[in-house]
């Protein structure tokens, strides 16, 4: 990927389409690097690297999770705050079918079915994220109102406590 040229992909088309001002980072994508390696990439800080996890909760109904990148999910507590028995990982190949992204390169913006989005409550007190663009290897960067905004996020408290 140049460095200078923006992937198109559904979530740049989406944020393009929303109006949001975004910023492209491309970064040498590594298997299992997580948001560690892409904050190092970047050099930011990787609690502001927001990760998009696709979930299900107990009637296999999925939706997306937006946490810190330094932070887990407690499932139970967002079981509890969406009013679900249980809520779990998607498996790849199905967290692929429903966002239409690959693993690695999730992002919340475009998916292939609309699915409702929980977002960390505390992101929101950042200045900026910096969240998937929808290929690996690529971020982009906005305030992170803009993205509740766009995804019409439910904000939730469900990190593990530290």
């Amino acid at each position: 990927m140049g460095k200078h040229k923006t992937p198109v992909t559904p979530a740049v088309h989406a944020l393009r389409a929303a109006g949001v001002a975004f910023g492209n980072h491309p970064y040498r994508y590594v298997d299992h690097g997580g948001t560690a390696q892409c904050a190092r990439e970047l050099e930011v800080d990787e609690h502001a690297v927001v990760k998009t996890l696709i979930m299900e909760d107990d009637r296999q109904q999925p939706l997306v999770v937006l946490m810190h990148g330094d932070r887990e999910v407690s499932t139970k507590a967002l079981a509890r705050a969406i009013g679900a028995k249980t809520v779990q990982p998607c498996a790849p190949a199905v967290a692929g079918r429903h966002s239409g992204y690959q693993v690695g390169g999730t992002s919340p913006f475009g998916t292939r079915h609309p699915m409702p989005v929980y977002m960390e409550a505390t992101i929101l007190e950042l200045p900026r994220i910096w969240i998937n663009g929808g290929s690996r290897g690529y971020l982009v960067s906005m305030e992170p109102r803009e993205a509740a905004r766009v995804l019409a996020a439910v904000l939730v408290n469900v990190a593990q406590p530290e």
